[in-house]
């Protein structure tokens, strides 16, 4: 749901962009209403979903880099968005950076892997009917991630 909703709310600040450069109130309010759902994405296949799935023998280890590459990827996706959303138009940018791809074109790019992270995470395993003692065995760690 987390990524669906981040995907259209990314969308709908995307194609109308030039009505939010107006309208800054609605666009903080779009774009606040982004990160809320952010936590039911993006969070919890983060911080949930390692927790569940890895095998207690390498759950904080494999939970770790789970982290490190998502933390890795918000500081590429930080710096990225700064760069591509610079104007193309040299009046318009920002002093010392590149010609960018523009701030609608950006959110365009950032629709597209709202809808990628909604893609993958579908192909996460479900661990709903497991305890997390039963997921240990070797049995339901197969039958799991053959799903």
């Amino acid at each position: 749901m987390g990524f669906f909703m981040m995907t259209a709310f990314m969308l709908e600040l995307a194609i109308p962009y030039d009505h939010w450069t107006t309208h800054h109130i609605s666009f903080v309010v779009m774009y606040a209403f982004t990160f809320f759902f952010a936590n039911f994405g993006p969070n919890s296949t983060t911080f949930i979903v390692p927790a569940e799935i890895f095998t207690a023998r390498l759950r904080s280890t494999c939970h770790g880099i789970s982290v490190a590459a998502c933390k890795a990827g918000a500081i590429i996706g930080a710096f990225g968005f700064l760069y591509a959303a610079q104007s193309r138009d040299p009046a318009k940018r920002d002093k010392g950076y590149l010609a960018g791809i523009g701030v609608r074109n950006a959110l365009f790019l950032v629709v597209s892997t709202n809808f990628l992270g909604l893609v993958f995470s579908l192909l996460v395993p479900k661990s709903k009917e497991f305890l997390l003692e039963e997921m240990s065995s070797r049995e339901v760690s197969k039958r799991l991630h053959k799903v």
